[in-house]
């Protein structure tokens, strides 16, 4: 069992959930407001379903990697993932895909079952629709004859899956309402994901050189990828502070909703500890560092919107 856990790679999990907890969040703070109300059955599914999501998209990392060889050019013991490493066979963690899609796709429909129905039914159809896709991006980072990780894809994917549906579609889920300056708050969870990403693709640039899996990182060059590292991890926060804006609480009293830009000092001094790297592998530890600073960036504007407000 222990093997497992490990392939779930639990780091990666309040990475997952940070888009959830904020599009989430901001509906409730708008329904409130409107009079509206908030059912806690939605969150409590759309988190399990991130989860399930989140775990599918690990396994089938470890075996897509573990198959084609990637995992084993890696020479940090902590990336020495399951099936490469033999703890778990190909077949066996082949099977634990085909059943976290299952899985998956079930927990999908009784989430949209509690949103949707019966009042909307198209809704409905359309985000079963997302969850397919979701499910299959999941698995299509790293698994069958062109994964779009090994392609320098990966980075759109994340924005996407991680920034935008995450944070767009939970706030759908709530309001049935698409509002345009949601996407802010989405750009900025999927930069702050893209950021990880594209640390653990400057940690493994040599290997994955080797292996030919051809990220973003390995593209434009370590020193341009650092670049690009620096300016995901600056404009979230601006990003933030638009949405405040346009939502006019720079014309209220009530600042408490800026709680969210204490994070400012503790970004800045990431920034400039991975700006100081100069070994790709010295940046393994920053991943669990973004990962936490983008849920608590995603906490924060949900506490100063609803429970400090």
């Amino acid at each position: 069992m222990s093997d497992w856990i490990k392939a779930a790679r639990l780091r990666t999990l309040p990475l997952s959930l940070s888009g959830i907890i904020m599009g989430s969040f901001i509906a409730k703070w708008r329904l409130y407001g409107e009079g509206g109300t908030w059912d806690w059955k939605i969150f409590a599914l759309a988190l399990l379903v991130t989860l399930l999501y989140q775990v599918l998209s690990n396994y089938a990392n470890d075996y897509g990697d573990g198959v084609k060889g990637t995992d084993a050019k890696r020479a940090v013991e902590a990336e020495s993932r399951a099936v490469a490493s033999g703890r778990i066979t190909a077949n066996q963690m082949k099977s634990a895909v085909i059943l976290l899609s299952i899985l998956s796709f079930a927990a999908t429909v009784a989430l949209l079952y509690v949103a949707f129905i019966p009042e909307y039914m198209n809704e409905f159809y359309i985000f079963i629709g997302l969850g397919v896709a979701s499910i299959l991006a999941a698995i299509g980072y790293t698994v069958g004859k062109k994964p779009y990780g090994y392609m320098g894809l990966g980075d759109l994917f994340v924005f996407i899956f991680f920034g935008l549906v995450s944070v767009c579609g939970s706030y759908f889920l709530f309001t049935k309402t698409f509002s345009w300056d949601m996407l802010l708050p989405g750009t900025a969870i999927g930069m702050m994901s893209m950021a990880v990403l594209n640390l653990n693709n400057m940690r493994d640039i040599e290997s994955d050189r080797l292996s030919g899996k051809n990220s973003l990182a390995l593209r434009i060059g370590f020193k341009n990828a650092m670049i690009y590292e620096m300016v995901l991890l600056q404009l979230p926060l601006i990003l933030m502070l638009v949405f405040f804006g346009v939502n006019g609480f720079f014309q209220t009293q009530n600042y408490y909703v800026f709680i969210v830009m204490i994070l400012l000092l503790p970004l800045m001094k990431l920034r400039r500890q991975i700006m100081a790297v100069k070994n790709p592998r010295e940046l393994d530890p920053f991943l669990k560092q973004v990962g936490i600073m983008t849920f608590v960036m995603a906490v924060l504007t949900a506490f100063g919107l609803n429970f400090f407000s």
